[in-house]
């Protein structure tokens, strides 16, 4: 049985709807026992045998899902069944590039994760993603799929927004082999209000799986502070390599349960990062206000080389809170007590940090604004410290250390 009004285009014409020869008549030839929905193996031929190229098949169902927007709302759930898809033309998933055409509302339905796999093996990485949103959809979901990198360095989204590219949730997802972006985000206004819910991001990471403030399009990049609100629940971010979470402008992050662990190390220096992976980094010091807050809590960390960094921030306001969070799993080890994974930026207007019910290892390093009247703005509430006493744990080089306050804390010694 073919779905989601799509029938009509089995055949020759599945070959001509994906190569734009149709002019979207099939918008009014829907099934009627399940209109709007588009499969992507039933309805337009994809193999999903993981050697067959199925690019036109999913550039067919995205074209289909475009052709039915009406009243700027989308009508379309793109189904991907079982199986392993490879795709080697960039955008075959999502070619979101009529700005002119704007809709709210798109949904890519998958199997389960590694049920329904796309292995994206594109000729060149470079500049090259399965998904685009030029500032033409809102409200875009995406369930139980695995997306694999089949080609070193290629990016799975690049989301442009000046005012409209917002909303994206991911449910029960996983990322897979080496990548140049997860999500990149360019332009000047929302790409906002993203979740992430029970997925896992493996991999390795050349620059991040999220990557705030690209600034290729971008006129005015402090715009870009505009780049607000996302929420990741549930997750298992265990990858080889790179950065989670980078964001040069953009901000109010919360990340809330799960598991969090880089098992190596990057192959090669990177002229930025060096060999250091991070999952939390944020490098730039003056934002918007509003936009510097971030919120971990229930997450268990394993620093499995001195070369991991949990959070590197150089903000010069804003909040940075951590809530019941771990990461002495590896405070066995001989390097435990000379690592700084925890490393900010502290002037006269904070950051507040806060560390509640927290396990820690190492030391965390603060690096003073020269010749600023520091407030108390960090606070270690009922924490177990592993390493170090109070004086040795708060590395600050030689200034004074009366910022910090330790508040019914365990430490050893």
């Amino acid at each position: 049985m073919l779905y989601g009004g799509a029938a009509v285009v089995a055949g020759a014409g599945i070959a001509g709807y994906a190569s734009g020869e149709w002019n979207a008549p099939a918008a009014a030839s829907g099934n009627a026992d399940r209109p709007g929905v588009a499969d992507v193996m039933a309805d337009f031929g994809a193999k999903g045998d993981g050697k067959t190229d199925d690019s036109a098949a999913f550039a067919a169902a995205y074209a289909y899902a475009e052709s039915r927007i009406s009243g700027g709302v989308g009508h379309t759930v793109i189904d991907v069944p079982p199986g392993v898809y490879l795709v080697t033309k960039p955008g075959a998933l999502l070619a979101g590039d009529k700005a002119d055409k704007r809709a709210s509302g798109l949904r890519f339905r998958g199997a389960g994760m590694r049920i329904s796999e796309i292995v994206f093996a594109p000729k060149s990485a470079k500049d090259a993603y399965l998904c685009r949103n030029n500032n033409m959809w809102s409200n875009i979901s995406f369930e139980g799929l695995r997306f694999t990198s089949g080609t070193p360095g290629a990016s799975f989204f690049s989301s442009y927004s000046t005012g409209w590219a917002q909303n994206y949730r991911f449910s029960e997802c996983e990322w897979m082999g080496e990548w140049e972006y997860g999500l990149a985000l360019d332009g000047s206004n929302n790409n906002s209000e993203m979740r992430w819910e029970a997925c896992r991001v493996g991999g390795a990471y050349r620059k991040a799986f999220l990557y705030s403030g690209l600034s290729k399009r971008s006129e005015k990049r402090e715009q870009q502070d505009q780049f607000l609100n996302y929420w990741f629940t549930d997750m298992t971010v265990t990858y080889d390599w790179g950065n989670f979470l980078e964001f040069p402008y953009g901000g109010s992050i919360t990340c809330r349960s799960g598991s969090y662990i880089i098992t190596g190390r990057r192959p090669t220096p990177h002229p930025e990062y060096g060999f250091e992976s991070a999952f939390f980094r944020f490098p730039r010091a003056s934002h918007f206000d509003s936009v510097q807050r971030f919120h971990a809590e229930d997450i268990r960390f394993e620093i499995r080389d001195p070369a991991v960094v949990v959070i590197d921030c150089e903000w010069n306001s804003g909040t940075v809170h951590f809530n019941d969070c771990d990461d002495t799993s590896q405070s066995y080890k001989q390097y435990s007590d000379g690592l700084t994974a925890h490393r900010y930026n502290i002037g006269a207007s904070g950051p507040l940090v806060r560390y509640d019910m927290c396990q820690l290892s190492g030391a965390h390093q603060y690096r003073p604004t020269a010749g600023a009247q520091l407030p108390t703005s960090v606070r270690y509430d009922m924490c177990r410290i592993v390493d170090h006493a109070a004086d040795a744990f708060v590395a600050a080089g030689s200034h004074d250390k009366k910022f910090a306050r330790f508040v019914d804390c365990i430490m050893p010694g």
